[in-house]
């Protein structure tokens, strides 16, 4: 009775490395952290397929002017006392310039920050490009965004605010027509 207590044991084990074994080789091999580019919906957001779902990322720490007409462009419009028209110009060259550095299928890191997702539903996140380069600072570095902090997620306000005033410094992007 042992042997056949210890054979079926033996018998049990193999199963168990097996099946273990089966679900390290098919387990996916995604990196919870990474995301790929599906498209560029604005300066400041992207769509991307992270954890095999289709999500929209929204950059932390920054603000680009709207692309199109919809309704915070006509506040903005209304807010800075701007032509709506230029407003939307302005948007679509910060647009041009984020998709001139993010093509669809490129694999992007995100860092996330004390609060994972706005009121919207979208995520929020530090993205980070194949090379290393934060996206959101390069945009900020660049002159194509404004810096918009809002708490919790104040991680790296310093420092955009630093990238902020060397574009604006130097006339860069969408300052150079200052």
């Amino acid at each position: 009775m042992r042997r056949i207590w210890l054979k079926s044991l033996g018998y049990f084990a193999g199963l168990v490395v097996l099946v273990m074994a089966g679900v390290m080789v098919f387990k996916p091999n995604v990196n919870p952290d990474q995301a790929v580019v599906l498209r560029v919906v604005d300066g400041d957001t992207l769509k991307v397929n992270y954890q095999g779902r289709p999500e929209r990322i929204r950059l932390l720490g920054i603000d680009t002017p709207e692309s199109a007409v919809n309704p915070k462009a006509r506040r903005d419009s209304r807010r800075t006392k701007k032509d709506l028209k230029n407003i939307i110009l302005l948007g679509q060259q910060a647009k041009k310039y984020v998709q001139d550095r993010v093509k669809p299928g490129m694999v992007l890191h995100l860092e996330f920050d004390v609060r994972k997702n706005d009121q919207y539903g979208r995520m929020l996140a530090y993205v980070y490009l194949p090379d290393g380069r934060m996206l959101n600072e390069e945009i900020l570095r660049d002159g194509y965004a404004l810096v918009l902090t809002i708490p919790p997620n104040v991680k790296y306000q310093q420092r955009f605010l630093e990238a902020f005033q060397q574009a604006r410094n130097e006339r860069a992007g969408l300052w150079s027509g200052l």
